[in-house]
């Protein structure tokens, strides 16, 4: 089996993935990550500016993200099926369902999910749901991960882990990995502190790989015994500067898990 290969979601370049592309790519490859995880590259600078600065930097595309509307909307689906044939972008990530409050809205995204699964299967990509914590949250006696999990085809339908985010639902990261060995398509490894404000409500604080509270080297042992080809560094925001936040995480995939 191969080993797993690094990414980075560009998420924590925040507002300069849209205004200076050509400098984050830059940073990402000085930062020592050989991929990248985005949104429609071409939609963004076109084309041909994106294959020469993938080029010029020497990086892969781990995979395109996207939300929900994306998905139910069979036009915009087709543009981004088009830019994944393109590219050569094998997998798809999916935030959001169409009513997370309800039981019903993850029911209705699972239909939806298993058509998009099937189409995209069809054209060589694989349909992965992005977890963040409330899909793991009370609804009326029910989950919505839960919903997901039963109403969708394993086949079409893969799992874009966040241990973060499990973790930060109170959802063990490795026994939920192996419980669901069929649905892991995609890791996304986040770090960080689940903090209480005055209000006693839960807060993500954001961290750097090792640097939070996630047993990430447990992580990656169980992700690795589902055949994970990413792990995909995902940080929503930094303390630091992004070069500097990626370059933390770079050192701890490689110099801790071996990444």
């Amino acid at each position: 089996m191969a080993d797993a290969v690094a990414s980075i979601q560009l998420i924590v370049f925040g507002e300069r993935n849209g205004s200076d592309l050509a400098g984050v790519l830059k940073e990402v490859a000085a930062a020592g990550f050989p991929a990248i995880e985005a949104g429609n590259l071409y939609a963004s600078v076109g084309a041909d500016a994106a294959q020469r600065l993938l080029s010029e930097n020497n990086l892969q595309i781990s995979g395109a993200h996207f939300g929900y509307g994306d998905y139910s909307d069979s036009e915009k689906l087709a543009v981004h099926i088009a830019y994944g044939k393109a590219a050569g972008v094998k997998n798809f990530m999916c935030s959001g369902v169409a009513d997370g409050k309800t039981l019903e809205g993850y029911k209705e995204s699972a239909e939806v999910f298993n058509a998009v699964g099937k189409r995209l299967a069809e054209e060589g990509i694989t349909f992965n749901y992005h977890n963040h914590d409330w899909e793991f949250k009370d609804i009326d006696g029910g989950r919505g991960m839960d919903v997901l999990t039963s109403e969708t085809d394993p086949a079409f339908v893969k799992f874009n882990i966040d241990v973060f985010w499990l973790y930060y639902a109170g959802v063990n990261p490795v026994n939920y990995i192996l419980a669901h060995k069929d649905r892991m398509g995609y890791f996304h490894f986040k770090d960080g502190i689940r903090r209480v404000n005055l209000a006693g409500e839960n807060r993500p604080d954001f961290k750097e790989l090792g640097h939070g509270e996630v047993d990430l080297s447990a992580a990656y042992s169980a992700a690795k015994q589902t055949g994970a080809k990413w792990i995909v560094y995902e940080q929503d925001s930094t303390t630091h500067t992004p070069l500097e936040a990626a370059s933390i995480s770079r050192s701890f995939l490689k110099n801790s898990l071996g990444v």
